[in-house]
């Protein structure tokens, strides 16, 4: 099992509440005031990534999007810098895939439970890819459930209540597009017809359905890079152009302009995103400039591109104390969850720009 680095930080963090707590971990407060790192720490950003997911692991016990979900979405492909990722997240995602199993179909309907299988079925997926290189019977599993509550018309039930990782049934399509991508061999040996129907009609809703926002653009950009046989080469560049005119001077992008506040989730969100100082001009955070650049490097973006190594340095330049990177919650000012994709995201930009070591030793299998 991997190793868990605790490192000290400054106790002024420590001020508001915790962003991740339980009884043997604290994570401090999210803030745009914590200080920016003088240089960039890989040890300090995987320890964030370590403590936060498993914070959440012991404490909550949940898959969710934002945390354990994106943990186990991302992390496995940071395999070769980073080591192998914590276990005992993976089991989070099958103990709740046991659970789901036994329930009814009406209850897997409800809530936030289509999110849940749509993120366990990725991250056990992902798992399968980049840690053991071999298809599991907990993926297939969990692939077997999403595709059992898919809605006639592709997609999958939404709240529409967390943006941007929980707030539309177009992004839950790009997650579930990424699965069936991801898990080893699965779709090439697939020869029950309903599932073979199931992934034609999700194909189908991506292909015809108009993202809600530019938001939804660079996730249809990113499952379609994961699935190439999903959009056409000219579709494709399209939403490359469109990534690219939201980048900043800074060299970064703010994900504040890739939609109208009334546009994230049912706009119940508006008001305050309104009254943000920064609203006119939101500055560039992690979120969306680690997601940015590590979608249009597997578009096929050349990592010597100049924009993208405008983009690199930005990331490079802004690492905060914590080892997170600085990205205000849609949502509420509180706990800013978002910084954790915000850090996520960032670390797999700068591995897919040839910018992080590669590991020595040879990978446990």
């Amino acid at each position: 099992m991997k190793k868990i680095l605790f490192l000290f930080i400054g106790p002024a963090l420590f001020a508001a509440t915790p962003q991740y707590q339980s009884p043997d971990i604290t994570v401090p407060a999210a803030s745009a005031d914590e200080a920016v790192l003088k240089q960039f720490s890989l040890a300090k950003a995987d320890d964030y990534l370590e403590k936060g997911a498993l914070a959440w692991t012991r404490k909550r016990g949940c898959v969710t999007c934002h945390t354990t979900g994106t943990y186990m979405q991302i992390r496995p492909e940071l395999t070769s810098v980073l080591g192998e990722p914590t276990e005992e997240v993976r089991d989070l995602l099958t103990d709740e895939l046991a659970e789901l199993q036994k329930m009814k179909h009406a209850d897997l309907l409800k809530k936030t439970k289509p999110a849940e299988i749509i993120y366990t079925a990725v991250g056990l997926a992902q798992w399968d890819r980049h840690v053991t290189g071999k298809l599991s019977a907990e993926t297939q599993a969990a692939l077997e459930l999403m595709f059992r509550i898919q809605e006639k018309s592709g997609t999958w039930h939404s709240v529409v209540l967390w943006p941007p990782l929980e707030s539309s049934a177009f992004q839950e399509a790009t997650v579930a597009a990424m699965a069936v991508a991801s898990a080893p061999q699965w779709r090439g040996n697939l020869k029950d017809e309903k599932l073979k129907s199931g992934v034609g009609l999700l194909q189908k809703y991506l292909r015809e359905t108009k993202p809600p926002h530019d938001y939804g653009s660079v996730l249809l950009l990113w499952a379609a890079a994961r699935m190439p046989d999903l959009l056409q080469k000219d579709r494709r560049q399209k939403l490359i152009d469109i990534l690219w005119t939201h980048q900043r001077k800074d060299g970064g992008w703010s994900i504040r302009t890739f939609s109208t506040p009334e546009k994230w989730g049912v706009g119940n969100r508006a008001a305050k995103l309104r009254a943000e100082p920064e609203f006119k001009n939101p500055p560039s955070d992690g979120h969306m400039t680690g997601l940015a650049v590590l979608v249009l490097r597997e578009a096929g973006v050349p990592a010597k591109d100049a924009r993208l190594q405008k983009a690199v340095k930005w990331l490079l330049s802004n690492q905060r104390e914590s080892g997170r990177w600085w990205t205000r919650s849609l949502n509420t000012d509180k706990y800013h969850y978002i910084t954790y994709s915000g850090t996520a995201y960032p670390l797999l930009a700068l591995m897919k720009c040839g910018v992080l070591p590669k590991k020595t030793e040879p990978l446990k299998k």
